[in-house]
């Protein structure tokens, strides 16, 4: 469930939870039992001959989603969900230009790099067609928390950095990679007004921030008030299988009709399984109403932390996807570094993982699997209190 053990049988409170992607928790018995089931009775076959798994989970998740977006393609990772989802919207407006967010990260395949904006993640190939936007960061954004004043630089994009129209925009609700930053008020439903004025699809990576981990939410979007034309999601939607998702409208989904598209892959009957699986456990156990309790009560504890050490500079983020982030100088919000470095190992003695993120590699990312309870809260928080106070 919430728990790792190293080989010698010690245990370690996972609150990283495999990169956002154990929400179930770890071996969790019924969607073990459901992968083992599923593979007794057929591994693999390929979409050109239709199985039940597929089909019921794609039934299951379009009725997770808003509106008209009720057409799955099922992909083997959040890198290829947000490949497949920028091809649509290239294919379906007749445009070329994308816009994501600088600070972002998408995936680490050419086109995915390329709208990923961290020179962390990125290697020396060619992006064409990609425009960085201003991030709206409310802790260290020239605006703020004014979303709208950050949502005036894609419009600026359009209008002198492409032809007028667009592709599409790509973004997280929260960013992951970056170091669990939430978009400021008001941004994005600006975003996706001038986005549609270009032409262009809005694009909602919900790989790490969907299947209520925010809690208040089952999709980090709904939190902003808007709908996406596509959304795109992995991690937690297989507890650890390997399995991605594109949802989108059927007049979109057309897009695919004109040539074969493709996956080997791609709605595997084990993986769409677990994936079915997954979904039962969440609404079965409550997973996003524990995500919420149990995520605000450790964000106030976090937040209770920062009165008390100056080297905390932030908390911020939703349910279990929170973010601490260090500095060494509050006013300055100087990246203190090799502090992260040294906490985060002394948590690890203490038998506590958390993962780190940012791009300055000075934030702790603390996303668990949804079955957290309050005492493991308390626990990490404790365990983070203890190692600052000997600093």
């Amino acid at each position: 469930m919430q728990y790792l053990f190293d080989e010698n049988g010690r245990r370690y409170l996972d609150a990283f939870g495999g990169i956002a992607t154990v929400c179930c928790g770890h071996c969790h018995p019924l969607v073990v039992d459901a992968i083992v089931n599923q593979t007794k009775r057929i591994q693999h076959s390929t979409i050109l001959y239709l199985n039940h798994s597929i089909a019921d989970f794609a039934e299951a998740l379009a009725s997770k989603m808003p509106a008209n977006l009720k057409v799955v393609f099922f992909t083997n990772s959040g890198t290829e969900a947000n490949e497949l989802a920028m091809m649509m919207a290239k294919l379906y407006t007749g445009c070329q230009d994308i816009v994501s967010l600088r600070n972002s990260y998408h995936g680490n395949a050419a086109g995915t790099m390329g709208a990923t904006a961290q020179r962390n993640w990125k290697f020396n190939v060619v992006q064409t067609g990609m425009h960085h936007a201003i991030n709206p960061d409310p802790y260290r954004g020239i605006f703020g928390s004014d979303g709208e004043k950050y949502a005036k630089d894609v419009q600026d994009l359009i209008d002198y950095g492409t032809s007028g129209h667009v592709a599409g925009f790509i973004s997280e609700a929260i960013q992951g990679v970056g170091g669990i930053v939430e978009l400021a008020p008001g941004y994005l439903p600006a975003v996706y007004d001038s986005i549609r004025k270009a032409g262009g699809l809005c694009i909602a990576d919900e790989v790490q921030a969907g299947f209520a981990r925010t809690g208040s939410n089952f999709w980090g979007f709904e939190s902003h008030g808007v709908v996406p034309d596509i959304v795109t999601m992995a991690k937690g939607i297989g507890n650890g299988i390997p399995l991605g998702a594109v949802v989108t409208t059927p007049e979109i989904a057309e897009v695919l009709t004109l040539r074969n598209y493709f996956n080997t892959f791609g709605g595997n009957p084990v993986c769409t399984t677990a994936g079915l699986a997954v979904l039962n456990v969440i609404e079965k156990e409550r997973l996003q109403e524990n995500a919420f309790v149990v995520g605000s009560h450790l964000k106030g504890r976090l937040t209770s932390l920062m009165d008390k050490y100056e080297i905390i500079g932030d908390v911020r983020g939703n349910g279990l996807m929170l973010g601490v982030e260090l500095v060494t100088d509050r006013e300055m919000k100087t990246p203190a570094k090799v502090e992260t470095l040294h906490v985060m190992e002394q948590l690890k003695d203490l038998g506590v993982l958390v993962g780190k993120g940012g791009f300055y590699g000075n934030v702790f990312r603390i996303t668990p699997p949804l079955c957290f309870t309050k005492e493991d809260a308390d626990y990490l928080v404790d365990a983070m209190d203890y190692t600052m106070s000997k600093m």
